[in-house]
């Protein structure tokens, strides 16, 4: 893992774009000096350098470099530029929760089988900076439209922006436990309906199972077996609810070759049998009976 900063924003709620714009300071201009600015400040520097701090930490951001300043903590100019410097800002915020982490700390907020932990990198170098300025541009010239259009057209290049930022971390540190345990999830829950083995995973992946399992352990808290088995669960009870399907058919549509097994382990996982827990949302005949009396009895009333 690399050895800067990452800020996780669990999503969805995704993070959304407020403002942004292109900004440049002759020599002696620098950066503002800034306390709790309530609103993330991402920075993109075209040419020059911008010589900036945030509480004891400090960075000389130059050509193809960005830096993602934190909504809660004080920002100040290390030094004046010393040339003319170009660089793009964007401030944006999140609704939802949102931890900065090292690398020595896989964190508290990880995806789940419905969510998604976006990894954005402190600082990040573009050997490539193409996309990068095009995207910012498009923002740009989004932010200067005002029709309901404009509205969308900035989220939306917007996100192009942390996509590309999450993947561009993701490529760098490939092989970091966090990467390596999000990709390990991302397969077990596309192949959940068939046996997945930890040899098979690593054989998959190309890493020692043993790894992937101590990745595992420490970004999601089980090994990849305890993640299959619980991601299984939860497909389990949503075909439970939604479907007509027989327990013996849902066993093997979430990768049980027995049914007898499956219960048991639905039941061990979930507290109750798989049929209980499909009445639960499915209520019983005599409910269903009692509904259709009420019904005929409000009609006849009219």
């Amino acid at each position: 893992m690399s050895s800067e900063p990452l800020l996780t924003f669990l999503s969805p709620p995704l993070p959304y774009f407020i403002e942004s714009n292109r900004g440049s300071y002759g020599p002696g201009g620098e950066h503002p000096n800034r306390r709790n600015i309530g609103v993330f400040d991402l920075l993109f520097v075209h040419s020059g350098t911008l010589y900036i701090g945030e509480e004891s930490n400090s960075w000389a951001i130059g050509p193809g470099q960005m830096l993602i300043l934190r909504p809660d903590l004080w920002h100040y100019p290390t030094k004046p530029c010393t040339e003319e410097t170009v660089f793009d800002w964007v401030h944006f915020q999140t609704a939802g929760p949102w931890e900065e982490l090292n690398d020595t700390n896989c964190g508290t907020l990880r995806g789940d089988y419905y969510s998604y932990a976006i990894r954005l990198p402190k600082t990040m170098t573009f050997s490539y900076p193409d996309e990068a300025i095009s995207l910012f541009s498009k923002l740009h010239d989004a932010a200067m439209g005002t029709s309901h259009a404009a509205f969308w057209q900035r989220q939306q290049w917007f996100l192009h922006l942390l996509q590309l930022f999450d993947e561009g971390w993701r490529s760098d540190a490939a092989k970091a436990p966090i990467a390596v345990a999000e990709e390990a999830a991302a397969y077990l829950k596309m192949h959940f309906r068939t046996t997945v083995t930890n040899a098979k995973l690593g054989d998959v992946m190309g890493l020692h199972p043993n790894y992937i399992a101590r990745c595992m352990g420490e970004v999601f808290d089980c090994t990849p077996q305890q993640y299959l088995l619980s991601y299984r669960m939860d497909q389990a009870k949503l075909m439970l609810m939604k479907t007509n399907w027989p327990i013996s058919r849902i066993a093997d549509e979430t990768g049980f070759k027995q049914t007898p097994h499956f219960s048991r382990s639905f039941a061990e996982h979930v507290g109750i049998t798989p049929l209980s827990y499909r009445k639960r949302f499915t209520g019983s005949s005599r409910d269903k009976q009692t509904m259709l009396d009420m019904r005929n009895h409000a009609l006849d009333r009219e």
